[in-house]
């Protein structure tokens, strides 16, 4: 199909580009650039029109009407002239219920593409899109928390009114599905008012306090959970970030080394080196509990229950990965065998505190 994107070079252009054509669509792309005049000849090649293009921060006020309506009015007009007449969707916004010149600009162009699809049954779909973002946005332009990201990962300083009410947002990737699915799906919602979700309704003070977290990482190795709004935004401020790369500290030892990695409210992952021959652990926990996974190398993992006799031998290597529950309240110890370093992933269910650390030596 093709799928004629005005804005195509914005930040919600961009992105949506990318999924149409994974989708197999064949983009075709109106920007400023591009003249009005050129709009029915790119419309009469045209399967599917998405209207993104808009004005936001203009110089002048009349720009509102002039990039918002005049320009939708342009592109309604080539879409009703054109042979294939192909449905037209719109990308309004949830300000356009507000008595500010962008909302009133945003709600003109709406009605008129509504009295189209009224008075001569053209096909048309009103997104009022939230606030939204994800990567590629421009900082210092039309996103808060592209602004707020960009400036937190170069060390830049921001201001919050932590009196400010929360914010409704959509992250880019559902605008995208959404866009994609009333271009692909069963077309329901034509003429009506639509919204891409799902949304989230966040403050400020929170998004900030999170956007120290992640620029904390490097020294607390500590991640947030990554689920819902939250997820999102750790993904967004990743791509504003010059600097991805974390040295970590390893604890070496005649034995071998041990690195922490990652740290998070659902424990710790860790890599622990053993040299040949070398035995670590002999200690068991109340609580905590461990799994261990062997990447490389042999090893010899054995278990005794504390008070009991019987001890259970697991042998594991890398050439046979698999996941060994190290369980509370048995003592346990793993070896390397064979002439080389062994490589053995470790999960904690609880980062290690070295007030409480839950770890009692005793030999296996």
């Amino acid at each position: 199909m093709n799928v004629l994107i005005t804005g195509y070079k914005g930040f919600i252009g961009k992105n949506l580009s990318l999924f149409l054509r994974e989708k197999g669509h064949n983009v075709l792309g109106y920007d400023k650039d591009n003249t009005v005049d050129e709009l029915p000849g790119l419309v009469s090649k045209s399967d599917f029109v998405i209207h993104l293009a808009g004005i936001n921060r203009p110089l002048e006020a009349e720009e509102f009407f002039d990039g918002n309506v005049n320009l939708t009015k342009a592109v309604g007009d080539a879409c009703l002239k054109s042979g294939n007449k192909p449905p037209l969707v719109y990308a309004s916004s949830v300000q356009a219920v507000l008595d500010n010149l962008y909302g009133q600009s945003k709600k003109q162009a709406e009605d008129y593409l509504f009295s189209l699809y009224r008075e001569r049954g053209y096909p048309v779909y009103v997104y009022r899109f939230y606030n939204v973002f994800g990567k590629w946005c421009r900082p210092s332009y039309n996103s808060v928390i592209g602004t707020f990201c960009y400036n937190v990962a170069h060390g830049l300083p921001i201001t919050v009114n932590e009196k400010a009410g929360p914010i409704d947002f959509v992250y880019i990737d559902d605008v995208c599905k959404s866009l994609v699915h009333t271009l692909e799906g069963d077309k329901k919602g034509c003429g009506e008012i639509l919204y891409a979700e799902p949304h989230y309704t966040e403050t400020l003070g929170d998004i900030v306090k999170a956007l120290n977290r992640y620029r904390d990482f490097p020294k607390t190795l500590f991640l947030d959970e990554q689920k819902g709004f939250y997820k999102d935004l750790y993904s967004t401020y990743l791509s504003y970030c010059d600097d991805i790369e974390v040295d970590l500290l390893s604890h070496c030892d005649s034995s071998g080394s041990f690195t922490e990695i990652f740290k998070s409210d659902s424990g710790q992952i860790s890599v622990n080196v053993g040299h040949p021959g070398i035995t670590k652990g002999n200690h068991y926990h109340h609580s905590k509990h461990e799994k261990y996974v062997v990447l490389k190398g042999k090893c010899l993992i054995r278990l005794r229950k504390v008070g009991t006799s019987e001890v259970r031998e697991i042998a594991a290597d890398g050439d046979h990965l698999k996941i060994v529950d190290i369980v509370p309240g048995y003592v346990h110890s793993i070896t390397t065998l064979g002439k080389e370093d062994s490589i053995t992933l470790m999960w904690a269910n609880e980062v290690f505190d070295k007030e409480n650390p839950d770890t009692y030596f005793e030999e296996v």
